[in-house]
Parts: C-alpha cells; sequence; structure tokens
C-alpha cells in the first residue's frame, strides 16, 4: 500500500518538472502546480480517512524492516498534519497566483513544491534522523522562498534566518550523535522501547539529548529565549510565503510533541518530567513577548509575526502539560492557529498593496475599504481569540485542561493577559488602518510620503479576496464542527500516548517486549 508515501513522492516528483522543464512558462507552470496541489489535497483526505481507524499504519521504503530500515508512519496525527499543510498550501498557492506573486522571481512554484515535500516528509517520518534530512529540504526551499522577490531588507531578514536554523540544524546532528551513542538507535519507535528501561541514573546522555531535541524544536517553534528570529523572517517574507511559514512553526511543534512524547514522556525514569520543566516557563514568557510585541508594534506584518509568536507560546503550554486532555486541547489550537495566521498574512497583501507600505499610521482610505475592514475584522478576532471564532473555543479548551495547581495561575493569567494584550493592539491597528484613514484628506495622505512604490488603485477581485476568505471560511468551519473534530483529537491523543501500540506497530509484537 503505497499512499502513504505518496505525500512526498508527490511534489518530489512536480518540483524539479517545474524547475526545469516549465519555468519559461508560467502558466503552465501555474496550472501543473495548482493541479498538484489539489490532488496532495486528494491524497490527504484519503489518508486521514485510512487513519481515522485508529490503527497506526507503516510503510517500510526498500521493504526493510524497522528499525534498521527507513520507515514512515501515518496514524491519526500524521494524517491531520498532512491534511493542514495541504489545505493551506492550496489556498496560499492560488492567492500567490492571483495576485502575481509567484511571476515576481524565479522558481517559485518548484520551490514551494518542495517545500511541500520536506513538510509533508517530517510529519510522515518515524525516524529522528530522517526527521532532520526533511528539516534541511523544508529549510533549503523556504530560503529560497524567503528572499522570492527580492529586495534589500528582504535579503537581510534571510540571512538572518539562515544563520539561526543553519546553528539550529548544527545543534541539531549533536543531538542526533548523543542520542545514538547512548540508545544505538534513532528509530522514534526503538527510542520508545529502549529508553524506558535504561535506568534513571544511567541516563545523564540520554537527558542531555532530550534537551538538545527540545533546543532545536524549540528553534523551529519559535520558543523564548530563540523566538527572535520570527518577527524579522515573517515581517520581510512576501506575504504568500509568510502564509504558508504559518505551518513552518507547528512542525517544531509537531517534533516535540511526536518525540518527547512517545520517546522521553511520561512515565520514563530517566527524562519523565525533564521537558515539560523547560517547556513550561519558555511558554509562558514566550506568550508575554508575543502579546508585547503587538501591543507596540508600528508596522502591520510584524504585529501579525508577533501575534503568531504569542499563539506558540499559547499552544506550547497545553503541550507542556503532556496529558491527552491538554493534548487534545493543544491539537485543536494548532488547526486554529495556522489558518488565522495564514488569513491575516494574505489580508494584509490585499491592504498594503493599496497602501503607501504597511506602517501603522492614518493614510488616506484605501479602495473597498469597508471590505479589507471586514476581513481584518474576521481573521483579528480569530487569531485573538475572541468568540465566536475558533481561537475562542481553542484557548477556552486549552484553560479547561490546565487545572493542576502548580500550573493554573501561571497559565491562565498569562493566557488571558496575552489575549488582552492581543486585542488591544489589533484593535489599534484595526482603527488606523480602516476608521481613522476615512477622515484623511487624500491629498495630505499622500504628501506625507514621497520615497514608497505608488500603492495599486485597482481594487481587488473576487479571486483575489477568496483565499482570504477561504482561510476565514475554514475558521468559522472549526468553530461549527467543534464538537465532531474535538472528537477526531481525542482519538488522536489518546493515540499518541499509547507507547505499547506504536511500537508495536512498527517494530511488531516481538520489539515491544
Amino acid at each position: 500500500m503505497h499512499w502513504i508515501i505518496l505525500p512526498v513522492i508527490l511534489p518530489a516528483m512536480l518540483a524539479p518538472i517545474l524547475g526545469f522543464v516549465m519555468r519559461h512558462d508560467i502558466s503552465l507552470a501555474r496550472v501543473a502546480s495548482i493541479a498538484g496541489t489539489a490532488t496532495l489535497v486528494a491524497i490527504a483526505v484519503g489518508l486521514t480517512m485510512l487513519a481515522s481507524d485508529g490503527e497506526t499504519h507503516v510503510y517500510r521504503l526498500g521493504d526493510w524492516p524497522a528499525p534498521f530500515g527507513i520507515v514512515l508512519v501515518l496514524d491519526r496525527l500524521s494524517a491531520m498534519m498532512v491534511m493542514l499543510t495541504s489545505l493551506l498550501a492550496l489556498v496560499v498557492l492560488i492567492h500567490a497566483v492571483v495576485t502575481g506573486w509567484d511571476a515576481r522571481g524565479r522558481h517559485f512554484h518548484a520551490l514551494f513544491q518542495f517545500q511541500l515535500m520536506g513538510i509533508c516528509g517530517a510529519f510522515l517520518t518515524g525516524d529522528v534522523f530522517n526527521l532532520f534530512v526533511f528539516f534541511e529540504v523544508l529549510l533549503i526551499a523556504s530560503y529560497g522562498l524567503m528572499i522570492h522577490a527580492g529586495g534589500r531588507e528582504r535579503m537581510q531578514a534571510g540571512l538572518q534566518y539562515v544563520v539561526m536554523n543553519l546553528a539550529g540544524s548544527t545543534l541539531f546532528l549533536f543531538a542526533l550523535g548523543t542520542l545514538y551513542a547512548s540508545t544505538g538507535t534513532l528509530n522514534i519507535a526503538d527510542l520508545a522501547a529502549k529508553v524506558p528501561t535504561i535506568p534513571a541514573d544511567e541516563a545523564a546522555l540520554v537527558r542531555v539529548a532530550a534537551i538538545l531535541l527540545m533546543v532545536v524544536f524549540a528553534v523551529k517553534a519559535a520558543l523564548f529565549p530563540v523566538q527572535f528570529w520570527l518577527p524579522a523572517t515573517y515581517a520581510n517574507a512576501p506575504a504568500p510565503v509568510a502564509a504558508l511559514f504559518a505551518i513552518m512553526t507547528k512542525v517544531g511543534a509537531y517534533a516535540i510533541i511526536r518525540v518527547h512524547t512517545l520517546a522521553f514522556g511520561p512515565g520514563t525514569p530517566g527524562t519523565d518530567g525533564l521537558a515539560a520543566s523547560w517547556l513550561f516557563p519558555a511558554a509562558i514568557v514566550t506568550i508575554a513577548v508575543g502579546a508585547f510585541g503587538v501591543l507596540g508594534a508600528k508596522r502591520l506584518m510584524p504585529l501579525i509575526a508577533f501575534s503568531i509568536v504569542g499563539s506558540m507560546g499559547t499552544l506550547l503550554v497545553a503541550v507542556a502539560a503532556f496529558s491527552p486532555t491538554a493534548m487534545t486541547a493543544a491539537l485543536y489550537y494548532m488547526l486554529h492557529s495556522t489558518f488565522a495566521a495564514a488569513g491575516l498574512f494574505l489580508m494584509a497583501d490585499l491592504v498594503v498593496s493599496r497602501r503607501n507600505g504597511d506602517l501603522l499610521r492614518t493614510q488616506a482610505p484605501t479602495i473597498q475599504n469597508g471590505l479589507f475592514a471586514a476581513l481584518f475584522f474576521g481573521a483579528a478576532i480569530a487569531m485573538a481569540g475572541m468568540p465566536p471564532l475558533s481561537g475562542f473555543l481553542g484557548k477556552l479548551l486549552i484553560l479547561d485542561s490546565l487545572r493542576d495547581p502548580g500550573t493554573i495561575a501561571w497559565a491562565w493569567t498569562a493566557i488571558l493577559a496575552g489575549s488582552l494584550l492581543t486585542i488591544v493592539g489589533f484593535a489599534r491597528a484595526g482603527s488606523t488602518l480602516f476608521w481613522k484613514s476615512t477622515s484623511v484628506p487624500v491629498a495630505s495622505a499622500e504628501s506625507e510620503v514621497t520615497d514608497m512604490p505608488e500603492p495599486a488603485s485597482q481594487p481587488a477581485t473576487a479571486m483575489e479576496i477568496a483565499p482570504t476568505m477561504a482561510a476565514i471560511a475554514l475558521l468559522i468551519g472549526l468553530s461549527v464542527f467543534a464538537g465532531p473534530v474535538s472528537n477526531y483529537l481525542e482519538g488522536t491523543s489518546a493515540q499518541l500516548f499509547d507507547r505499547a501500540g506504536y511500537i508495536s506497530a512498527v517494530l511488531g509484537p516481538e520489539g515491544e517486549g
């Protein structure tokens, strides 16, 4: 059954065709890229239906048994993440095509598909070393996407992004070497079987490896104190690329969930509670950094980027509990925050392209000011966690799951205070962009800026608005179908904490023993 490898193979085969065969025909490249991404959505739907039976499905490359061969593992969690990636990619790709962003640089569509290959591979791999490999694939593609269309500020932000992630990749290799030296394996299922058998007083190297991996994944997830790369990177990236990057931080969160639940999770003598003791305080500070960043932002794109930092802190506060109930809430919030961030970036692209830059100051009202204000309002209340959209439900689930006496005061204070500051920051930005601007004379507003490119004067077409509307519609769908989605996620959390079931599926019954 080869369906499991298709989310990796399809973009891997399509990318070189786009890069070498169709690079001189943008129309043909667009058709092929959109068709390939739509096919990926269909495959993801099939895999989600396959995984919904609660079984862990394994694909052995070369028919070599684990842990000696490479395996891809499909369960509810990996299927959900592939589905999330494919839906996000289709929405973002359509926006890039209809707004012309894909034509502003070379090889956009090839890099986009390589990015999808790396992300899907990271979600499906059953081996920590191959997780590193797929990390590098998606990072190399993201380097090219980050500097798409050029520009001095974009190149500077791209350089910072490259340096930070190269440092993270180097640390990843150190972590893998330490882990292999202490356990003799890098297969996740084999680690889950072997690490608990190591006595606590002999597990010093395992603890070092676990913390090193936590730091590496924290870099990817933009967790304090290594979150500083995200605001500059996302704020200066092309808007469709920034929207796709909304899934990049989730790769780091997924890696923490997968590895630190199965291999180093609850009940492991040498590492029990180790991840939570580091993750929880870092997540609390990350919420504060994101909230104050939103409140103090002077530009729209950094404001959205800081809101993503805060949302990652909220997500990882729930993950740090390492309990099925909190994990269910975290997964629901992960779905929500991905589409909310993408919707904000796509909306910002429509607005910024019709203003003199993204500075939060009063200017002449944009074309379709009321429509853009409505889109901003919908995406902003979702990101801030206000009712009736899914952000409110997600934060409510997280708060309800964090009732332990040792964490409730810190978690509830951070999430509620962070939400309040985020609401104030978005309200201030929306007021400046869409309300105060209506009273500013056009001539005086334009006279303030003389060195900015002329903003577009054409109203946004229905096709340009459709991707942003689709992202908001997905958030509405998460709210309307919160019950069925939560039921699926409860089964996902139960399967995630079923260490014995995962080991048995990947290694066979003899591996469990």
